[in-house]
């Protein structure tokens, strides 16, 4: 989808006659009195996740006295964003950390540790990936709100063409049959360039064939091994034989695009692509289907998109920021059938299912499973500054890209992409 910034008033005065029949339930705080509250959100892929976010957030200033204002921006500007906003010591009470972990922010960031707990054992505890992603020196420095898995989405009429109705289960067959597919004109599409989706993607195949960047302390350098040397020598089987050279020009909408176009047989992507085409061409959509992301000799391993809220430092209104974020947190159903079955749970009550909507589409189903088999940043460490700033640098798909664009050879991207790694973690040694 296209990312528009939008800068959107919610008073109370004017949402005053909504909140009265708010469907959301909302507890009157002792504290509530006249407040301010700025919020930083991105641009969700499901535009109707936004309207549903816009209207809450409303709702909730009305009940409670607050002047709230919410903005949205693309999600690549939040990091930037909130960094501009920390060497201001001025901006928005709560920002949302998306494209960056909480460890990068935490020292500008209000410990929440306390409301974690609270929200944790109201609704049977954080996961694992949650925790992770939240926590920095064992405390919590943000509210996890949700994480974004990454399934395949497959054309079953075909993938029955060769045989393959169920769509390919590992990422070999995924190689074996994108490659008949391409053939027939149809081929496989993951982008490889500086965007959200590819460095998301290809690091989950990494993760499939044992390699990663870091062992699971956190500090040893892993790169340089022969798990790494199969993920990139089957990394670039998958690029030319099953896609096309474009993919090393897209943007994170581009594979959206060519599902949506016809052309595409395959794609690794969140269902925010299904459901456009659910709107677009209802004919193309009944031929889409939805499968786990593939698994590799190292297991099934896919990327997680997480997204949580922080409190600043700076903010004057930490307190209302507080509140607002457990009432958010207190109504993820609602939050989860707006964004259609996109904001996966990272809290155990809705982890373990069953969920609206995916639980009641047989398409969809198979998704209460992403929980188990969904990590982060770091993997299979934990996730660290070193971690982020090397996936924000696209350190592992420039190797990638190098190597499958015959720029660089297996040797030669190896030794590159380690001397990258090195260098960043030598920075926070």
């Amino acid at each position: 989808m296209s990312h528009l910034t939008r800068r959107q008033f919610l008073g109370s005065t004017a949402a005053l006659g909504a909140a009265m029949t708010a469907p959301h339930a909302f507890i009157q705080p002792a504290w509530a009195q006249s407040k301010e509250l700025k919020i930083l959100a991105w641009s969700h892929f499901v535009p109707a996740y936004d309207k549903w976010l816009d209207q809450f957030v409303s709702e909730w200033a009305a009940k409670n006295n607050v002047r709230a204002v919410i903005d949205h921006i693309p999600h690549l500007q939040i990091p930037p964003k909130i960094a501009a906003e920390v060497a201001t010591q001025s901006g928005h009470d709560i920002v949302q950390l998306a494209g960056s972990g909480t460890e990068k922010f935490a020292p500008a960031l209000v410990d929440v540790q306390e409301l974690a707990d609270k929200l944790g054992r109201r609704h049977g505890g954080w996961t694992p990936l949650a925790e992770n992603y939240s926590t920095y020196k064992g405390r919590f420095y943000s509210i996890p709100d949700y994480f974004i898995d990454f399934p395949g989405l497959y054309r079953k009429d075909l993938w029955s063409e060769i045989g393959m109705p169920n769509g390919p289960d590992t990422w070999d067959e995924l190689l074996q049959g994108g490659r008949k597919l391409k053939a027939k004109g149809f081929p496989v599409g993951i982008g490889l360039a500086h965007h959200n989706d590819s460095r998301n993607s290809w690091r989950a195949i990494m993760w499939c064939y044992g390699g990663s960047e870091v062992a699971k302390d956190g500090k040893t350098i892993t790169w340089n091994s022969k798990e790494v040397r199969e993920g990139l020598k089957f990394i670039k089987a998958l690029y030319k034989e099953t896609m096309t050279p474009e993919v090393l020009a897209w943007d994170d909408a581009s594979n959206n695009r060519f599902l949506a176009s016809g052309r595409g047989s395959w794609i690794h992507n969140p269902i925010s692509a299904y459901r456009t085409i659910e709107g677009s061409d209802k004919a193309l959509a009944e031929k889409i289907h939805i499968q786990l992301s593939p698994r590799g000799p190292a297991g099934r391993l896919s990327f997680a998109n997480c997204v949580a809220y922080g409190v600043t430092q700076f903010s004057k209104n930490q307190d209302t920021a507080k509140a607002f974020l457990e009432a958010l947190t207190d109504n993820f159903t609602d939050a989860f059938r707006a964004s259609t079955g996109y904001n996966n749970p990272f809290l155990k009550k809705y982890a373990k299912g069953p969920l609206p909507i995916i639980s009641e589409d047989p398409k969809l189903k198979l998704l209460e499973k992403s929980p188990e088999y969904h990590y982060t940043v770091g993997y299979p460490g934990p996730l660290t500054p070193a971690a982020d700033e090397i996936y924000q640098q696209f350190v592992m798909i420039d190797t990638v890209a190098q190597f499958c664009s015959d720029r660089l050879d297996l040797e030669a991207a190896v030794k590159w992409g380690e001397e990258k790694i090195r260098g960043i973690y030598a920075k926070f040694a």
